[in-house]
Order: structure tokens, then sequence, then C-alpha cells
């Protein structure tokens, strides 16, 4: 078992989700298109999710991955101080995932900043909530974004918003880390 504090929150957390619904394993197993022994593993904290993992289980609870991780994260009130912003790191592509103002209840949006290292690529199959509205403003880097079937290539200084409704994907053809702010709004 991982000893991690915050992938035994988020074991727990995931756990809680799928029983409130009343799903079994195999039920969020079809839901969610990953592997009954993947999701045993993961409630049991054995592995850590990654970002396409955590991505298909957002898509079936309906809600996005910030709300996710704001949930097994401690409580943050009045400002969201640089060393108290949960940082989250994914284990395959080693992209990090700075949740800069976390989903707070009664806002809608929230602010992310995200590190993708020269080579990695994330692909997500669809939305955690459908029309998710995004504005995606590269800070340093190169960035080849695809929403539904169109890549967009993007330099540092761009900016692309969308609302989403299928798949995306996110790849740094490098040399450099892409680096980005996010910007998440709820429809």
């Amino acid at each position: 078992m991982r000893s991690d504090p915050t992938d035994l929150r988020l074991a727990a957390r995931l756990a809680e989700l799928r029983t409130g619904q009343g799903w079994s394993l195999d039920e969020l197993a079809l839901r969610a298109d990953v592997s009954r022994s993947t999701l045993s593993r993961l409630e049991r904290a054995e592995i850590s999710p990654t970002a396409a993992l955590l991505g298909r289980l957002c898509r079936a609870y309906g809600r996005t991955m910030s709300q996710l991780l704001a949930e097994v994260e401690e409580g943050l009130g009045g400002p969201v101080r640089a060393g108290e912003q949960p940082v989250w790191t994914d284990p395959d592509s080693g992209f990090v995932r700075r949740s800069v103002s976390p989903p707070l209840a009664g806002m809608r949006g929230e602010l992310v900043e995200g590190v993708l290292p020269p080579g990695a690529r994330i692909s997500y199959d669809g939305p955690s909530v459908a029309g998710l509205e995004q504005h995606l403003w590269l800070l340093s880097g190169r960035l080849e974004l695809t929403v539904q079937d169109t890549t967009h290539r993007l330099d540092a200084g761009d900016c692309l918003r969308f609302r989403l409704w299928g798949r995306s994907a996110f790849h740094c053809p490098g040399p450099e880390p892409a680096r980005y702010a996010l910007a998440l709004i709820l429809p």
C-alpha cells in the first residue's frame, strides 16, 4: 500500500463516490472504461492514478479533476498561498498540475497551472463536465492541443478559448516543457 497521504485520501474518496452511487466495481468499470482490477487497486491505494484515468473517473462521476482533487486536499480559505496550492504529478507522463485557485463552493471557475515535459502526451476520452468552458494561455514552450478533432499549435503567449464536448489531447513537442495557465468555468 502507498504511504502518500494524498494518494490515501484520493483512494478513500474514489471508493466513497462509487459506493455513494450504489455502483459495484464492475458497473464503474463499464461506465469509466477502466478495468475492474485497476479500480480495485486504485481504491486500495496500491497504484497512483494517471491523468487519463482520473479523467475517465471524473467523467463517470460528472465532476472536474480539480473538484475531485480539492475534495482530498486540506481546505483553503482566504488567499491561496503558493506553498499551499495542491500539486499533483501524473506518474506516466510527468505532467505536473498545480491548482492555483482550487474549486470553492459558490464559485464556477478555477485556475490551474500545467507543466507538460517535452515529448509528453496526455489524452482524455471526453470532458468531466460536458460543455466545460476553458481558456488556455501558454506561458512558455510549445503545445499541440487537440480539441475534438482539431489540433491547435500554440506558441508562448497564445491563448485558446473553447467549450469541451468531446475528446482532447495535450502534446508538448519540445524542446522545452510547455507551461500554461488554464481557466476552467463550469457551464
